[in-house]
């Protein structure tokens, strides 16, 4: 009796994931997660509303597709479970594309990459650190970015980094730099800012798209970008379009309109409007 109670309960679990997922294939309504607090990808303006990269560039892609999407605020760090939960149906949040997040959720092809990069006051004992805008790939030259690494390691010694929780950033301190290092993690970019304006961490770690408007902001005026810039392997493919392993459909039309949205310029244009490059992946 109890194997065919747990036969039917796995059976109606299956059907019900099934019919989830053919629900999702033929939605013409989505809703779309963002952060909300990490510009230039994604920002709360004063009256509430979203706006930045992610956002703009999802309306484009939501065109495309001819879906109508609603972009929504999410904290990160519980991002990745409230898609799983079924809170919203994909996620722009710049987030990158890692093994370890595939491995509970898919992600669309690259919409952009900038890497991982450093910065400090300007004015600190960190604001000479070596190697600034060498950029080393974790995928094709890991040796090339452990001795990168190496090399840091004396200048960074007892020195306090700041981390946003849940971030590819968080996990390349935890990789590379543990124990030379003392971590303290964030919900928001913005808050590590503004502790390392006020000298609570020596440094910071995040997207370099991210740094490059951070710094311009005059509360930040004393932040300056330093040290090498960090991409590939563990850090991610690049941003990519989050979304339920069950919604093969969904991601397959986010993959036709970034393709296209990076073939007719769209990408470019608008990641040079928003972080001053373009970061369109190769």
């Amino acid at each position: 009796m109890k194997f065919i109670k747990t036969a039917i309960a796995a059976a109606f679990t299956a059907m019900t994931l099934m019919a989830t997922a053919a629900a999702a294939q033929d939605k013409t309504e989505i809703v779309i997660a963002t952060e909300g607090a990490f510009p230039p990808y994604n920002l709360t303006r004063p009256d509430g509303t979203l706006d930045g990269y992610d956002i703009e560039l999802g309306k484009n892609l939501c065109e495309r597709m001819k879906i109508k999407c609603t972009f929504v605020a999410q904290a990160f760090d519980g991002i990745i479970p409230a898609l799983n939960a079924g809170k919203f149906d994909a996620i722009m949040a710049g987030m990158s594309a890692t093994e370890k997040r595939k491995e509970v959720i898919d992600f669309s092809m690259s919409y952009g990459s900038t890497g991982q990069s450093f910065a400090t006051l300007k004015d600190g004992p960190l604001a000479k650190m070596p190697m600034k805008d060498q950029l080393f790939s974790l995928a094709s030259n890991e040796a090339g970015a452990r001795k990168a690494v190496e090399e840091l390691k004396p200048l960074l010694q007892g020195k306090t980094v700041g981390v946003q929780t849940a971030s590819i950033a968080a996990r390349f301190i935890d990789e590379y730099l543990k124990g030379v290092v003392q971590v303290r993690e964030y919900k928001t970019t913005e808050q590590h800012d503004l502790d390392l304006i006020s000298g609570r961490v020596d440094f910071v770690m995040a997207s370099m798209g991210y740094l490059m408007t951070a710094a311009q902001k005059p509360t930040n005026s004393d932040m300056t970008i330093v040290g090498p810039r960090f991409q590939g392997g563990f850090l991610g493919a690049g941003s990519s379009v989050g979304l339920r392993k069950a919604d093969t459909a969904l991601k397959q039309k986010f993959d036709e309109a970034i393709a296209a949205a990076k073939a007719d310029g769209t990408t470019k244009k608008l990641s040079t409007k928003w972080f001053g490059f373009d970061m369109t992946p190769q």
